[in-house]
């Protein structure tokens, strides 16, 4: 049994964390190029989920507290902070004398308490669609009755949001009141949910707020100087901002450019951009060249973000795929076992990783080293190294093909299932990775069984185009974890009784807000998880519990586990190990802490850099 200490932490003592790396010499002008292929529908960090789309709010807006290089907790807008005995009651000392600047970098007002309890209201609107609002939703005390209330949800009547659990002591002191103990809470800070918003400027743009660059203020290492659409982003350093010696980097210049994944290496043997993909259909080449290959490292390890293929319940594509066909085929659990047994993530991951794929394979949603209790990784729970599904197996796929192809013929079904996959183009090697997956699974399970049509969708507005609108069968998808608990890896697929869809976009809502087939089991997993969110003290319990969740999840082949991200091969001229680091937020996202060095990273000097 563990329990949670009441206590304040002070700067000096969080300090105490960290370590300030020595910062490498500089380019002249210390402007970072980069290209980027996809460009932004928003910039307002409060409404936002997609991570492309907050890197804006995380370069620009602080947070109540940081994450160094290290992954320790230091002081950011908080100077100090300390919970109750009861484990309920949160309070944080604010720093004073940030200020808010606008897009030239002209001071506007001071950064106050007052300014989070904004940002909260605003995401608490339903009229704004935040699609981060269900964040506070069992965490903040009355944020999900307040937002059901003004929703007009049945079952919910409108109370004052002076009852929502947070509050404005004074100028310099916030106060968050839980529903129940929190065990995770300091982790969920550095999520662009929790951060501020400068209060009247909220009020006067609503549902226009971060629009463009000169709708929002910024309190962060930088502010946003030029936002032009499929031109180009431009970040210049904010001298006012408290912690400015920390930053490095004075101008951040991305251009846009939709062939920037095949642009972006030739400009970097030009010199002309400071940062690049090598993507896999020209790694073997640039290596074998002493002329590139010492122009290669590779990108930070991430256990932040899981990867894991999703089966549409409800498919929302044109006739000539067959979405009834495929609508019977998922629902049938052999269906689902047979292609998930069939899925060699290896030989996919082996695209963009050929040397060790096996470093970025999981067989659970929750990566290895994301969590740990007693020294014991979470993965290695009994509920997972009990499973059936441990990988790929050829013999199982085929055992539960037969029994799909009897269940479904009865049923009605037609063979070969169709199975759409669709990927993003502007994503390096997804394509690849679909070609492979179509090749391995139609080889192992057989083409009179199921046929996987790959085609790509649309490089813009791909997430709401296509993954939330369900224009597909099968896709890999990705969740990123939004703080330091294993119950961030159930919020793509839990669904609380009554949730209005409208806001919520869970991988498996449809399975059993349709009455369908699975609906029984996809009920039993809801169950599991409000079991898991009952224990707040006991840890122990805690995890159990939820791995236990996770693990009926995956035994009925709902998901298939995939991989980590890749540490992709790039060219870049900063050390990725001297920026922040967490596996949650939205700490990897700054390029505070790091600087611009005269000369790109080799793989020697990368390896060099993870062993400081």
């Amino acid at each position: 049994m563990r329990k949670l200490v009441s206590g304040i932490l002070s700067a000096a003592m969080v300090a105490s964390l960290m370590a300030v790396p020595a910062v490498a010499e500089e380019t002249a002008d210390s402007t970072y190029h980069v290209l980027y292929s996809g460009e932004n529908s928003t910039l307002n960090y409060l409404v936002t989920s997609t991570q492309a789309e907050q890197v804006c709010g995380a370069n620009t807006i602080d947070t109540l507290v940081e994450y160094d290089n290290k992954g320790n907790v230091q002081a950011g807008l908080a100077t100090e902070w300390g919970v109750s005995e009861d484990g309920l009651t949160w309070t944080f000392t604010l720093r004073e004398g940030v200020k808010w600047v606008d897009h030239t970098g002209a001071e506007v007002a001071e950064v106050t308490a007052n300014d989070f309890v904004a940002a909260m209201k605003y995401q608490l609107t339903p009229e704004y669609e935040s699609a981060n609002v269900q964040n506070f939703f069992g965490k903040i005390k009355n944020a999900e009755e307040y937002f059901k209330g003004l929703a007009g949800e049945e079952g919910y009547e409108e109370i004052a949001f002076e009852e929502v659990g947070i509050k404005a002591v004074d100028d310099y002191t916030l106060e968050y009141t839980l529903e129940a103990p929190c065990p995770y809470f300091l982790s969920t800070l550095v999520y662009v949910n929790n951060m501020p918003a400068y209060g009247p400027q909220l009020e006067e743009l609503g549902e226009s707020f971060g629009t463009d660059n000169e709708k929002m203020y910024y309190c962060g290492a930088y502010y946003m100087a030029e936002f032009e659409p499929q031109v180009k982003h431009v970040y210049k350093k904010n001298t006012l901002n408290w912690d400015a010696d920390q930053v490095y980097i004075e101008t951040i210049e991305k251009t846009y450019n939709t062939e920037a994944g095949t642009i972006g290496p030739e400009m970097i043997k030009r010199g002309e951009v400071d940062e690049a993909s090598i993507g896999a259909d020209i790694l073997d080449a640039w290596m074998a060249d002493p002329e590139t290959s010492e122009l290669i490292s590779k990108e930070r390890s991430d256990t932040s973000y899981s990867y894991f293929y999703c089966m549409n319940f409800n498919p929302n594509f044109e006739e000539e795929y067959a979405p009834a066909n495929w609508k019977l085929a998922v629902n049938n659990e052999n269906f689902r076992k047979a292609v998930q047994f069939a899925v060699n993530s290896i030989a996919t991951i082996s695209i963009s990783e050929p040397n060790a794929p096996q470093q970025y394979q999981s067989k659970t949603i929750t990566p290895v080293t994301f969590a740990t209790l007693d020294g014991v990784d979470y993965t290695q729970n009994e509920a997972f190294t009990s499973l059936e599904y441990q990988g790929f197996d050829m013999d199982k796929a085929v055992s539960y093909k037969e029994a799909a192809m009897e269940e479904l013929t009865a049923e009605g079904a037609t063979f070969p299932v169709t199975v759409l996959v669709k990927y993003n183009p502007s994503s390096n090697d997804w394509d690849k990775e679909c070609v492979v997956l179509e090749q391995q699974v139609e080889y192992v399970l057989g083409t009179d069984f199921i046929d996987i049509v790959v085609e790509a969708g649309p490089s813009e507005n791909f997430l709401s185009e296509v993954r939330r609108s369900g224009e597909y069968a099968l896709m890999k998808c990705n969740w990123g974890a939004d703080y330091a608990d294993p119950e961030t890896w159930t919020d793509p697929f839990y669904q609380a009784e009554g949730d209005d869809l409208g806001y919520k976009y869970q991988f498996m809502r449809t399975a059993i807000n349709e009455g369908t087939a699975a609906a029984a089991d996809v009920q039993t997993y809801f169950d599991l998880v409000e079991e898991a969110k009952s224990y707040t003290i006991d840890l122990e319990a805690r995890y159990d519990a939820f791995a236990k969740a996770e693990a009926f999840l995956i035994d009925k082949a709902f998901v298939i586990p995939y991989g980590i991200s890749v540490s992709s091969y790039i060219c870049t001229k900063l050390d990725v190990f001297e920026g922040q680091n967490a596996a949650f937020g939205i700490s990897r996202l700054r390029y505070k802490g790091m600087s611009i060095k005269d000369h790109y990273i080799s793989m020697t000097e990368f390896e060099e850099n993870a062993n400081k």
